[in-house]
């Protein structure tokens, strides 16, 4: 069933923890944005992390939003960053129609020389590595995996590169993490994470209109206009690069205004937006049919007091077994 479109103000704001489908047909753009409040929070307050390191899964967990949303079958969309930085893992995945889940691995020594240093820029955190996109459709199919190098430039930069490399699509994303400080109902200080993003594709009808420039830059270069770049194209993404990092989290700043801001000249369009839940595919089950799977020397090795417990990195469950549950049924 074909979604349905609307111009701005013909219904409620989407608000927080929604992607915002949009097309821009005068500039045949299409793409989504969203605003994370809730949702995220509860993710990155769960495991405490230090600001930097929330920031990064932050700015991770948007992007796999982004992408994710746009998937047209049931499976799972994973971002995953592997560097030699304090932050050595950051993932997040997708899991259609609307499950987000996310955790990072740093080294709390480097990452504390860092904070000292002041170097914690997103690239000087994550080192080089690689940014790994994953799609998988379910048991009867292969996985399809991208990988882009983490070279040194913001995760926005390199999400670009992506695309330009196996879609062949000019793209531009945007990015944003910030904390908030405020106070809550009772006048009790709060504090909160936000994020937002913006992903906008160029899709016109004419595929010879999609010519690319080489990869040198990326699609964040604001340098000269690349030769054969088309006008359309280049309008949007100069839009798009108008956005503040301010205005991608504030939350007086809705996602369909700021597309309304961004385009309105343009004729913006946009449709049906798609709540996305902080929820694990963690069970019970799952965990003890995967320790069914040791041998007994490895069931042995894992006892402590008596018992198996296992914890799941994504959402901190823990989950415990009676070794007697994992022998083979006679």
């Amino acid at each position: 069933m074909a979604e349905a479109a609307a111009a701005l103000g013909q219904f409620d704001f989407a608000g927080d923890d929604h992607v915002v489908p949009f097309q821009v047909e005068g500039l045949d753009v299409r793409g989504r944005a969203v605003q994370l409040g809730p949702m995220l929070d509860a993710i990155l307050e769960r495991h405490h992390y230090p600001a930097p390191v929330a920031r990064l899964l932050a700015e991770v967990v948007v992007l796999t939003v982004l992408l994710g949303t746009s998937l047209k079958f049931d499976g799972k969309f994973t971002v995953q960053t592997k560097g030699d930085g304090p932050v050595d893992l950051l993932v997040a995945d997708f899991s259609t129609p609307e499950n987000v889940r996310a955790y990072a691995r740093f080294d709390q020594a480097l990452l504390n020389k860092a904070i000292e240093s002041g170097e914690t820029e997103p690239e000087q955190l994550l080192g080089k590595g690689v940014l790994a996109f994953t799609i998988d459709q379910g048991k009867f199919s292969q996985p399809y995996q991208g990988i882009v190098a983490l070279d040194g430039t913001t995760l926005e930069e390199i999400a670009g590169v992506y695309f330009r490399q196996s879609e062949q699509i000019p793209t531009r994303v945007r990015l944003a993490a910030a904390e908030l400080f405020d106070r809550d109902d009772a006048g009790k200080p709060r504090h909160r994470w936000r994020a937002g993003g913006l992903v906008a594709q160029f899709l016109p009808e004419a595929p010879e209109r999609m010519r690319q420039p080489d990869l040198h830059g990326g699609d964040g270069d604001t340098g000269s206009r690349p030769h054969g770049e088309d006008d359309a194209w280049v309008e949007a993404r100069s839009l798009v690069e108008t956005i503040d990092a301010d205005e991608l989290t504030d939350p007086l700043v809705g996602t369909e205004r700021l597309l309304f801001r961004l385009f309105h000249e343009r004729g913006v369009r946009v449709y049906e937006p798609r709540a996305v839940f902080d929820r694990c595919s963690c069970s019970r089950d799952k965990i003890k049919g995967v320790l069914k799977g040791f041998s007994a020397e490895e069931i042995e090795a894992s006892q402590e007091n008596g018992e198996i417990a296992v914890t799941c990195e994504f959402c901190s469950t823990t989950y415990r077994f009676e070794p007697a549950e994992l022998q083979p049924a006679e």
